[in-house]
This record gives structure tokens, sequence and C-alpha cells, in this order.
């Protein structure tokens, strides 16, 4: 019995600890705002960058980073147009882009819209809630009429995930990624929730066909962006997608080419969650 109460206290701790972490870990993020025209803002903090369309009906927004950023969210949201949160789009199904879903539904009232699998795999999880679960699901894409505004949603298959789409605001000349682009960074690709290296540049080089060429991106991760740097993202991911393939061919192993690296050009794309040693393993794999 001393044992198992011992066993007991320690798990506590441990639940206590990571709690603490998690609150420190966010206790000073500051969420910043940018006005990029129309009623579009980007909206930066901690995890995916945030779109938002703010005006006469509304706020809507593209995703909405982790559960302890809600609040600051909402402030944020608040500081840029004081009005009803009526519509959350979801990117794909990560935590760091659909943390906050419970806190916009729950206390802003907020619908959830996502890709049908972005509900799948939200709904698998052991511990989700019902509230995080999108309210409206699509296949292909969706519009929105909104603030004056026409905002295309559209899906693509097997890319980062297999529920990621991207957010077009067509009269603002903005477009909202999703994890589809890594400004300057190695990209995660899920392996494991229906991405695949393939898709994923597919998806991209099919987006720079559709865009003008001096369309602002909000980036998943990273600074404002143009064109020009999501064609050096892609540049990227064929480069060295194309270099892994042909020395694994040639039959050197996965730590082999993690030895050899992928040369200086691409060194400083390495970033704290997508290493070159991570990025070579996707690519490998």
């Amino acid at each position: 019995m001393r044992k198992l109460s011992i066993i007991t206290l320690l798990f506590s701790i441990s639940i206590l600890h990571n709690s603490v972490f998690a609150q420190d870990r966010f206790a000073n993020v500051e969420m910043k705002a940018q006005h990029l025209g129309g009623s579009v803002h980007m909206l930066v903090g901690a995890g995916g960058n945030i779109g938002v369309s703010a005006g006469p009906e509304g706020l809507l927004i593209v995703d909405d980073q982790y559960e302890p950023l809600a609040e600051k969210i909402s402030k944020a949201l608040d500081d840029i147009e004081k009005s009803d949160l009526k519509f959350v789009i979801n990117t794909h199904y990560h935590g760091d882009h659909t943390g906050s879903n419970v806190y916009m539904r729950e206390v802003r009232n907020a619908t959830i819209f996502a890709h049908d699998n972005v509900r799948t795999r939200l709904a698998a999880k052991e511990d989700h809630k019902h509230a995080e679960l999108p309210v409206v699901t699509y296949d292909a894409g969706v519009n929105f009429h909104f603030n004056d505004e026409t905002i295309n949603v559209m899906h693509f298959a097997k890319a980062h995930t297999d529920g990621d789409s991207i957010v077009v605001f067509k009269d603002a000349n903005v477009l909202h990624t999703g994890d589809l682009f890594f400004r300057d960074r190695f990209p995660y690709v899920d392996l494991d929730g229906g991405g695949t290296v393939a898709g994923y540049i597919l998806a991209v080089e099919t987006i720079l066909k559709m865009i003008p060429d001096d369309m602002q991106i909000i980036p998943g991760h990273g600074d404002l962006a143009t064109k020009q740097d999501l064609t050096r993202f892609v540049e990227m991911m064929k480069e060295t997608s194309a270099k892994v393939k042909a020395l694994k061919i040639r039959g050197l192993t996965e730590d082999d080419i993690i030895e050899a690296g992928l040369g200086e050009k691409w060194k400083d794309w390495s970033w704290n969650f997508i290493t070159e040693e991570k990025w070579i393993r996707t690519l490998y794999r």
C-alpha cells in the first residue's frame, strides 16, 4: 500500500509539473497583429499563424493555436475588432492550429469548419473534447462571403496531412497556407497522419500556379511571405528529396545520408522542431 501511495504521489507531481510547464511555456507569449489589406489581418503568437477577417459582419479566423493561448487570442481579436466571432477554419488537425477550438466554440460561440479528415482525426484522440470538433466539414472545399470578402477554402490531399486546407482571401489578395508552407524552414510532413512528401510538393506546385505574383502569403509558420518565398520553399523540397532518393538508390543507409548532410545551401533551414536530421529521415522513409 505504501508503495502504491508513493507511485500515486509521484504521478500527481508529474501531472502538476507538466501543467505548470505548459503555463510557463506560454506565459510570456504576446499576440501581435498585422493588417494586410481590406478586412484581413495576420495574428502571430506561438504555434500556427492565425488569419483574421474583421469587419461589419463580425470575425472569422483561420486556425487558433494552442489551448493555453485562447484568452490572449480572444483579447487580440477584440483589439482588432470588438465583434462576434462567427467562424473558425481549421487548416488541419494539429494542436498548434486547433488547440483553442473549445474556447472559441464555447466562449466565443463560433462555428468551426474543417475538412472531413480533421474531424475524424480529432475525434480519434482518446482525450478529445466534443467541443473541439469541427461542426461543419467539407470534402473539396467551401466558400465564405463575409465582410465584403470572398474567401475560398480548398482541400489538398496527402500533403502535410490528409486534411490540409488553404484559405484564399480573394479581394484582399492574401493566402493562408496552413502548414503547406514553413517559410525558410524544413517542413513537417506528418507521415502517420496521411501526409506524403510527393503530395506536399504537388500541393505547393499547384498553389503556385493558382496565385498571382503579388499575393501576400501567411505561412503556417514564419514571417509574412511572398510567392518568391513559396517558390524557393518547393525548390528546397524537390532538390533535397531528389538528393536523398539518389543516395538511397546508391545503397547509402539513412545514417550515412545524415552524416553526409544536405550541404551548405540548406543548412540554415534547420530549426528546433525539424532539424536537417529529421528532414532527411522523413525523406528517406
